[in-house]
């Protein structure tokens, strides 16, 4: 049984799983308190209406309130438009602009959901706080460590974005709708007559609601925005002309503006000579990759140990088994049993032992 005195802040975003959480916490007997982050997201973002590939921010924030009214728990809204911009946005562009294709999920979880929010949260007196991400924390016994775990719905399953989260702040934190599907959630929401019951998902990046991540960074950051350069074969052929890096990632190929008699992938980008590299699919096929900054959950991996595990180098990519290697400097190598397609810097790579997270890092530099 819960304490009912213990304070829980409920992070707020105005969709379905967030206004479930809040409803179940109540339920249970917790001091419930809602929280919104109002975050930077563009007079584009702002101007559009709810849709099923974004929600505006002054919409969710409304929602979010509404939710919160109904269910009987305190509210706030709290600007971390300043924070968003600083920490995700232009580490957004920066990656971009280094050749790297970033990934701002992740980093507004590790940045702002679980750092700036979640200091608001104990600052205000806070046991703990919730979130409606479908994955799992357990408390191992024998190892005294907090475990994350994949959501029971494997296919809205979020644990890949949350590799980042630290002993304390998994202590700290409640996952009430990891051991429930999708559709039982949406049931659960009718039931109370939440007013997100039946709202559509957001599946883009909430800063970029159409998608198009070139024209964003050439519309917010004219002025950094890399110079035109050459698109090249693998023998150094010049096969065309491009207006920016920034409009490439590793693996990409779709809108390359060459027609060639056989497909073409972005291979290499070279932000030295701004030239793109392009390859026919068996090239650029990866046997291991160097990974930065990594941060393990289930058990510290010593420089110079390794362990076999199964591993995700996408959110929607699909597993593939590897050895690790841990190395100085909170870096590790990661060999594939099997080449991987686009192994693409900026991205992370997270470590699976079945069910249980036990790590993850940042793609530095994909080998052959």
């Amino acid at each position: 049984m819960p304490n009912t005195k213990e304070k829980v802040v409920i992070a707020m975003s105005g969709g379905v799983d967030s206004s479930v959480c809040a409803a179940m916490m109540k339920d249970l007997g917790y001091d419930c308190v809602g929280m919104t982050m109002r975050l930077w997201k563009g007079p584009e973002a702002e101007a559009m209406s709810c849709s099923s590939k974004s929600c505006c921010g002054a919409e969710s924030v409304e929602d979010a309130r509404l939710v919160a009214e109904t269910v009987g728990i305190p509210y706030y809204a709290i600007n971390f438009k300043e924070e968003f911009w600083k920490e995700v946005v232009e580490v957004f562009a920066e990656e971009y602009f280094a050749g790297r294709t970033p990934s701002p999920c992740i980093l507004c979880n590790e940045k702002l959901k679980f750092s700036t929010l979640f200091q608001k949260a104990l600052d205000i007196g806070a046991a703990k706080i919730c979130t409606g991400h479908y994955a799992k924390i357990e408390f191992d016994e024998i190892n005294s460590r907090w475990n994350l775990l994949r959501g029971e719905d494997r296919t809205k399953d979020q644990s890949y974005f949350l590799f980042s989260m630290t002993q304390d702040q998994l202590s700290k934190t409640l996952f009430p709708l990891g051991g429930y599907t999708k559709p039982e959630i949406r049931k659960m929401a009718g039931e109370k007559d939440l007013i997100t019951a039946n709202k559509p998902e957001s599946m883009d990046i909430c800063f970029i609601p159409d998608g198009k991540y070139a024209s964003f960074l050439e519309r917010h950051f004219e002025k950094k925005l890399p110079k035109s350069g050459e698109i090249h074969d693998l023998e150094g052929n010049v096969l065309g002309d491009h207006k920016g890096i920034h409009n490439f990632t590793i693996g990409q190929r779709k809108g390359l503006g060459i027609s060639a008699s056989t497909p073409l992938y972005v291979q290499k980008i070279n932000t030295d000579t701004n030239v793109v590299t392009l390859a026919p699919h068996e090239a650029c096929l990866f046997q291991s990759c160097t990974l930065k900054k990594m941060n393990w959950i289930s058990h510290d991996l010593k420089p110079g140990e390794s362990m076999e595990a199964s591993v995700k180098i996408r959110s929607r990519g699909k597993e593939s088994l590897c050895r690790v290697t841990a190395l100085e400097n909170n870096e590790a190598h990661l060999a594939f049993e099997t080449k991987q397609m686009a192994a693409t810097p900026g991205q992370a790579a997270v470590f699976y032992l079945e069910d249980r997270v036990l790590g993850g890092g940042w793609i530095d530099e994909a080998h052959p």
